[in-house]
């Protein structure tokens, strides 16, 4: 809208005139520099798979306010708009202006990120690596349309087995491995938290501790690294050791190994948890916050020179993706179980022709 001047002359008539030449380029550069800025800070991710795992984290997304643009693709296109559909008719009732729309690899170009939950279900009873082959055939058709897009931003893998598959993005891509990140042992170190919160009865905020390696079968917990608010779990089970005791705490490890199987067997399949764990690594990548986070990264000579396999580790993320893997120190008896993860790991990738 054009805005006028209102001059009062001597005669008391009003005249209206344009605003002055100064006043006017200044409005405009103004003007410019806002939308350009505003423009520049607009967050769009891509979600490839509107399956239940998606969904909930499209829908955990929209709820928390993640991005400004959210795009549906799926093979299922039909299914992608009546999504898509499903979330705008609920924008009403949220506190987002999220744009949400069905769309196609072509949108991946100026995407922040790019979250793949794309993929075939687990059956009770299969182990995640299982899934490998058939969800290898399935990201071959994905990754490369990504790419081809003119994609730079950051892949974020949710699909399972999920250290392979991102390894499996990773080699597709031809992206730095930084770029490529897997949800890793986030949700299981997130359960890990809240039974340990139960167990010493606090809050799990103030739980550090964490899930490493395989998210799967050969997962653990490293005891040495555990710390409630600043004293070592060690510690405490020592100081007080008629309350607590190690067993309760391997029984707890055994419970946030099998937590999956457990949900799957009485539900069909797991995907609140995890929707909401792909929200805090996007959100932590969309607004650079540098979180530690037990994503799959690619080691690249920690834990005694492993390289190459991806794996649940803590690390700090930020805008750039995996900004820095941070080596723990473990005990011997834990380094025996991070080999054990390591090879199967490497076992598993190897079998498979990319």
């Amino acid at each position: 809208m054009v805005k006028s001047y209102i001059n009062f002359s001597n005669n008391n008539t009003i005249q209206r005139n344009n605003p002055p030449y100064y006043a006017k380029n200044t409005i405009d550069f103004k003007a410019k520099e806002r939308i350009e800025i505003m423009a520049d800070n607009k967050k769009k991710v891509v979600l490839v798979g509107t399956g239940m795992v998606g969904m909930s984290f499209a829908y955990a997304a929209l709820n928390q306010n993640l991005c400004d643009e959210l795009v549906l693709i799926d093979v299922n296109e039909k299914k992608a708009n009546g999504e898509a559909m499903d979330l705008n008719h609920g924008l009403a009732f949220s506190h987002s202006s999220m744009k949400i729309y069905r769309g196609g690899y072509s949108d991946c170009s100026d995407a922040d990120v790019v979250v793949i939950c794309a993929g075939v279900n687990q059956k009770p009873g299969e182990s995640r690596l299982e899934l490998l082959q058939r969800n290898t055939a399935v990201f071959n058709s994905i990754v490369p349309q990504v790419v081809q897009s003119g994609f730079d931003g950051i892949f974020l893998v949710a699909t399972n087995p999920v250290d392979i598959m991102t390894r499996v993005t990773y080699e597709l891509s031809g992206f730095n491995a930084s770029k490529v990140i897997g949800t890793g042992t986030t949700l299981d170190t997130a359960r890990l938290r809240y039974l340990l919160g139960e167990y010493f009865e606090v809050d799990p905020r103030n739980i550090h501790a964490y899930v490493i390696g395989e998210h799967g079968d050969s997962e653990f917990v490293p005891w040495s690294q555990a710390i409630l608010a600043v004293k070592p779990i060690k510690d405490v089970l020592t100081d007080n050791s008629q309350t607590y005791s190690m067993d309760e705490l391997e029984k707890i490890s055994v419970d946030v190994r099998t937590a999956a199987q457990e949900i799957i067997e009485a539900k069909g399949a797991t995907y609140y948890g995890i929707g909401m764990s792909i929200v805090k690594i996007a959100r932590s990548i969309l607004n650079d916050q540098n979180s530690v986070l037990t994503v799959s990264v690619r080691l690249r000579g920690e834990y005694g020179g492993k390289k190459d396999v991806f794996i649940g580790n803590p690390c700090v993320v930020n805008s750039g993706g995996a900004k820095r893997i941070l080596e723990l120190k473990l005990t011997d008896e834990e380094l025996d179980k991070l080999d054990n993860c390591c090879n199967i790991l490497n076992d598993n990738f190897k079998s498979l022709s990319i």
